[in-house]
This record gives structure tokens, sequence and C-alpha cells, in this order.
């Protein structure tokens, strides 16, 4: 027989007929009753054993974590909580479960404990949960962009040049660490390298993707990046996946409508098709919450959370109207900030950005035209603006609340001249990206693009509280584990 999936199982009309299913045991009541969960959904499906049916010496092996198989009739259940079940009449172990050894128990166990068996806890209920939504966004996030006629690049995850300017950056070599090859002046010798040059995992597809958006107009990327940051926050990961459109012929207002866009696109759609796992996971942060003060309390439970941000439009201002507010605050009046605003000019922490969201507009802000001082190089500088101190560029950051910034982007500057005077006065060597430079020699044209850290996405979708716990393998100082 073929074996239909528990998901499909449960949506079937009870009609007495003769079905197969697969899984893992999640209880075993009265020697019974099998709780069955074969991953495809969050709830599970009763098996009906009949001790007389089955051999004793393979009902003493149904325990917690084993692995089965049961051939039996689809019938209407006969208790509450589940339209259909299983009577079982042919039984098949696949694989035992020792309860002495197995590290998972049928208990609530801390997420620090879960994150130190990672191999086992997508058997969990809430991981199981996340890592539905996470399929559930990344295939929305591909249908939204294949919809509006975009083209999916996969940029490298080796390369010679850092995107954001900033340093941090893993390095790949193949040369022999215990005997550094040099030169005559004691520099390392990149010739004798792989590369022939120094190499390094990629913080950003955003540079090759423009090259490609200046052919084929509208692409994204969507893929793995690494910043060798030593931060051990529950918002920062080493190796996280990044999803990163590039449009031409665009402005920043075309770049925040398509990041609004696709956000509200893609959480609805996860409203949509994975109702179950929300709720599940709004339980478990409901039950979690309980412990802490009120005022560390989320204003709204999740999956109402997720329809307000699809249901409203995101409040847009310029980084200047954002920091009047923020200097006008009463946290900031009342030394409440960790990092104080004294006034523009200064970069927007976690705590800045979280006023805006949670407390001053209590909705997704997209704060733009901040200080050029603050932005990336490649960020087109504006034309001087009024009562604005100093230059700016067209750049923009969405925040979500709980999260911050969970989008950074910007118009691109496509001026040849203007980007070659940045790119000198920021110390980005020119004769590294001089690809980079030749689209603004040849056919350059406005465009603009933007960065959606994912993993920060499906901690807003999940509510999970630490990043760490919506990749199936985190990476963080001192942590390459499995």
């Amino acid at each position: 027989m073929k074996r239909t999936k528990i998901a499909e199982l449960l949506r079937t009309e009870p009609t007495n007929t003769e079905v197969l299913v697969k899984g893992w045991v999640k209880a075993f009541r009265n020697n019974q009753f099998i709780a069955l969960n074969d991953g495809s959904c969050a709830a599970n499906i009763q098996v009906v054993v009949d001790a007389e049916r089955v051999d004793a010496a393979l009902t003493d092996r149904i325990k917690f974590g084993a692995a089965i198989g049961v051939r039996g009739k689809l019938i209407e259940s006969q208790g509450k909580g589940q339209k259909v079940e299983v009577v079982a009449e042919e039984l098949t172990i696949f694989g035992d479960c020792n309860p002495e050894e197995y590290p998972l128990q049928p208990k609530r166990q801390t997420l620090e404990y879960l994150r130190e068996v990672a191999h086992l806890r997508f058997r969990t209920n809430t991981f199981g949960a996340v890592f539905r939504v996470r399929h559930a966004l990344a295939f929305a996030i591909h249908k939204f962009f294949n919809d509006r006629g975009f083209y999916y690049m996969h940029t490298p995850v080796i390369t010679a040049s850092d995107a954001e300017g900033a340093g941090e950056m893993f390095h790949v070599t193949t040369l022999p660490l215990e005997n550094i090859p040099r030169t005559e002046d004691g520099e390392v010798d990149f010739s004798k390298d792989f590369f022939e040059r120094p190499a390094n995992l990629t913080v950003s597809g955003q540079l090759e993707a423009e090259l490609g958006a200046l052919a084929l107009s509208d692409v994204y990327t969507f893929g793995p990046t690494f910043r060798a940051e030593n931060s051990n926050t529950t918002r920062h990961l080493a190796e996280f996946w990044m999803i990163e459109p590039e449009i031409a012929f665009a402005d920043l207002h075309d770049d925040m409508d398509l990041a609004e866009d696709m956000l509200q696109y893609v959480i609805n759609y996860v409203l949509e098709h994975c109702a179950d796992d929300l709720q599940l996971l709004e339980n478990r942060l409901l039950e979690e919450e309980k412990s802490k003060p009120q005022h560390e309390r989320s204003p709204m439970p999740l999956v109402e959370r997720l329809r307000f941000v699809v249901e409203n439009k995101f409040e847009r201002l310029t980084y200047t109207e954002a920091i009047e507010i923020l200097k006008n605050s009463k946290p900031n009046k009342k030394g409440k900030f960790q990092f104080p605003i004294e006034g523009w000019g200064a970069d927007l922490q976690s705590e800045h950005e979280r006023y805006l969201v949670e407390k001053h507009f209590q909705k997704p802000v997209i704060l733009t035209n901040y200080p050029a001082a603050i932005k990336a190089f490649y960020m087109r500088l504006d034309d001087p603006g009024e009562n604005v101190p100093g230059p700016t560029v067209s750049a923009m950051d969405i925040l979500f609340p709980g999260i911050g910034e969970i989008v950074g982007g910007s118009q691109r500057e496509e001026r040849y001249d203007v980007l070659l005077q940045k790119m000198r006065e920021m110390n980005i060597p020119e004769e590294e990206l001089y690809w980079y430079l030749d689209t603004r020699k040849f056919g350059s044209c406005p465009h603009a693009g933007f960065g959606l850290g994912f993993e920060r996405l499906v901690q807003f979708v999940t509510g999970m509280g630490n990043i760490r716990d919506v990749i199936a393998f985190p990476r963080y100082p001192g942590n390459a584990e499995f």
C-alpha cells in the first residue's frame, strides 16, 4: 500500500477505507491509544490498537519517539478532539527508541536545552511548527517574485569583495596555517593560495545582483551570507539567509513599495496556509509570557500581530523626523535610553527603533533618508534638503515590533563620478570593484534594492524570542555544532 501523510488523513472523511500511515509515537495511553505524528502537520492522528490482535512483544516496543507503521481502517473517531482515527490491523516498528537514553522527553523542555540537542529538536511540537512556517515563508518569497516577473540569481558564496565595507568577514584559504607562505616583506603570499588572492565568505549578494538587474531589469537572490561579528545577541547569527531584490529604472519609493508589498504578501501567505502551526506557536508564546512582567509582554497575541501588519500601511518618515521624535520622547528626556539621542547624525540602536514602532506609531515603520556618513558607499546621495544638517542618502530601513530593523535598502548610486568620489572618501579600493564601476560607465540607470534577513522574518512570524531557534543549526561565536 502507498503511505498517506497524516495531514491528508485529517482532511479525509471517515470512509472505513484501508490506509497506511507512518510516523513517530508522541504518546501511548492505556496500552491502546497511540498519538502518531509524521511532521506533515502540527496535529497527531490517533491510532487505536486492539491488544488481542497485536503481539504483546510488539506492543511493549511502542515507546515515545519510536518510528512505526500502521495499516488499518480510517473511521470516525469515537473520542473528542479529532474527526478521524485509525483502527490498527497491522503494526510495524521501524526504529525503537529507548526512553532511558532518549534526550527528549514527553514534557516541556527549555529552548536552551533544545539548542544543545539541535539534531533532535525538529521532533518537538514547537520546532516542527517553526520549520513548517519557515518553509512556507521561503516558498512564498519565491512565489511573490516569480509572479512579478523577477529572475532568481545565484550569487557567489566565495567572493573577493566586501559589499558592506565593514571588514567582518570569514576568510577562505587553503594555505597551511602551520606554515603560512610569506612574501619578502613578511606579508601573507596569497599567490600561493587557491584563488591566488585573498577571498572570503560573502556578506551580501547585492553587488552581483545589481549586475543582473542592469541587464534583466528585476532580479533577486536568496542565499546564505556570513558575518564574522563577535555578537552574542538574540538577533545575530554568523551564518544566515538573505533575500536581496534589485530593480532597474526604480527609485527609493519603488523600493519601499516593493518591500512593503513583499512583507505583507508572505505574512498573509503564512496566515492562510499555516493556521494550526501559528496557533500552536501563539499558545506557546502566551504560556511563556505568563512569567514576564506586564510591560515586557507582547501588546497583541501572535496571530493578531501578524494580521495587523498585513492590514495596515506602514508609517513612512525621514530619519530627520525620527530624530526629533526620539529627542523629545519621554525615555530620552528621562535618561531611559541606553544610548541617549542628542541630535542629528546619531546611529539608531534597536531600542530607538523599537520605541518608534511599539510605542510612538504602534505599527511597522519605514525610515528614509539617513545621514550619508552612517550608510554604505553604494547608496545614492540625495540633493541637499532644507533643514537637514548634513548630506543624506536615499536609504530606507523597515522596522518591525519586537525585532527592530528587518529590511535595509536604498536607491543605488548610479552616477559614475559621484560613486567613485564616495568610494575614495570611504577607502573602498576601486581597482577591486572595477566591475561594479563599469556598470555606471556603460548604460547606467536609476536602480534600487533591499536586503531582508530571512531569520529575522521567521523570528517575527513565529514569535520566537531568539534567532538561534529559527534556523536548523545556528552558527554563532563559539558554536559550529552539527
